[in-house]
């Protein structure tokens, strides 16, 4: 089982390593020192269970190490700390990480390692987004100070609006390895009357949708900043700047439309050093 990076000075590096090709990476560095520890602890708890629900191992396999992470969770909480977990069993302690809430990743990556998710229910699409995003939010208000209801609206909203940008994004890689994101109500609404993924992403229709998700994205970017506005300054940093970072990778997505065949969509490394120079330091 891979382990979580252990909670050391000599430590620090690795999990740095790991996040540091993450869009999220400059906005984790801009936190003071513990509430940083505790986003790279988070972030390479959902690194290795994500990298369990995608691998190419059998499914029983993947939902069995999945399995083992509850398990190891469990101990964590009863305060049976292994060493690998020191890291995080601080970053819980301190800044007060729900069990349920890591649970709920656990619960998003399984739903991605049972089968491939196809054209999920509108329901099914939000829990989904719940659980593998908002969920992740959660936790991460908790390492940026904040107290509820604001860190709770922020982590729904924000959250929501990062995996509707990822879904969207992602259309071909997604189509690729055999699963389509896109809620099916909205496929059906657009005439498409196949869930396969790669006919999916070739039907003239898939634009239909696409800005339908846009839409809807655009209004928990606006429901998130309309919390980080009212929320003192220092406390929202990292959260802003992975709102802007997300929000500019949508705006690209809306200006390139989504008629086949596509351009992925990146921010570049100039642009997402300008909205940390703009917002990091304020």
């Amino acid at each position: 089982m891979t382990q979580l990076a252990v909670h050391t000075e000599e430590a620090e590096p690795l999990a740095a390593r790991r996040a540091a090709g993450s869009s999220f990476y400059f906005a984790m560095r801009m936190l003071p020192r513990a509430r940083r520890d505790a986003m790279f602890e988070i972030y390479s708890f959902c690194r290795h269970v994500d990298d369990i629900a995608d691998s190419p191992a059998p499914r029983a396999e993947r939902i069995a190490g999945l399995g083992r992470w509850r398990q190891e969770l469990d101990a964590v909480y009863a305060s049976r700390v292994a060493p690998e977990h020191r890291g995080l069993a601080h970053a819980i302690e301190e800044f007060g990480l729900r069990k349920e809430d890591f649970i709920a990743i656990i619960e998003g990556m399984e739903m991605d390692a049972a089968e491939d998710i196809r054209a999920p229910d509108l329901a099914t699409f939000d829990l989904y987004c719940d659980r593998v995003a908002s969920a992740v939010g959660r936790l991460s208000v908790k390492a940026f100070g904040m107290g509820e209801p604001d860190g709770e609206r922020l982590a729904h909203h924000l959250g929501r609006a990062l995996q509707i940008t990822n879904i969207l994004r992602d259309i071909d890689e997604d189509a690729e390895n055999g699963r389509l994101y896109l809620p099916r109500e909205l496929l059906q609404e657009a005439g498409i009357d196949t869930t396969d993924p790669r006919r999916v992403a070739a039907h003239a229709a898939v634009g239909q949708v696409g800005h339908i998700l846009i839409e809807r994205a655009r209004t928990h970017f606006e429901a998130a900043d309309e919390v980080m506005d009212r929320s003192p300054r220092w406390m929202v940093r990292a959260p802003r700047i992975m709102g802007k970072v997300y929000r500019a990778i949508l705006d690209d997505l809306a200006a390139r439309g989504f008629a086949p065949p596509r351009e992925p969509v990146r921010v570049n490394k100039l642009s997402l050093l300008l909205i940390v120079l703009q917002y990091g330091f304020v």
